[in-house]
């Protein structure tokens, strides 16, 4: 197992809702052994004007599942995780339904994680693969003074 510690799906959907995975109803379903997967409507909260799934929602799906897998790697009281760089292929349209992203890691360092997010349709069929590059930062010691 890849996680610093056993994690539930409850406590990942269980975070603050004042956040835009929050807002776009990214909801987490699994936690396997060297994956991590969710879901995310497609409908008019993600559409963009043409009636199908804005890429910039994949691109936000795809940023909150590389970023909370490289969160579950590291020790949270010592290290923090930001994305570095993200890019994104749109393969297909999606009018409706649910889109599934599966976040796998490519590189997992002392300083950087690389993961690969594929999204797939409800039919199965992936419309988008990303790629995202996540700094791993040491936490700021508190001033002693």
């Amino acid at each position: 197992m890849i996680w610093f510690k056993e994690f539930k799906v409850a406590e990942l959907n269980d975070r603050p809702k004042n956040h835009l995975g929050a807002l776009l109803d990214i909801q987490f379903t699994e936690i396997g052994e060297e994956h991590l997967s969710a879901t995310m409507p497609v409908d008019e909260r993600t559409h963009q004007p043409a009636g199908i799934l804005h890429g910039g929602a994949s691109v936000v799906l795809a940023e909150t599942l590389g970023s909370i897998a490289s969160y579950l790697c590291i020790d949270p009281q010592r290290f923090q995780a930001v994305g570095l760089e993200i890019n994104a292929n749109h393969l297909r349209p999606v009018k409706s339904g649910k889109v599934t992203g599966i976040c796998k890691p490519l590189h997992r360092g002392a300083k950087t994680h690389v993961w690969e997010i594929k999204i797939y349709d409800d039919r199965g069929k992936m419309n988008c693969i990303s790629r995202i590059t996540v700094a791993i930062l040491p936490k700021a010691i508190p001033d002693s003074h």
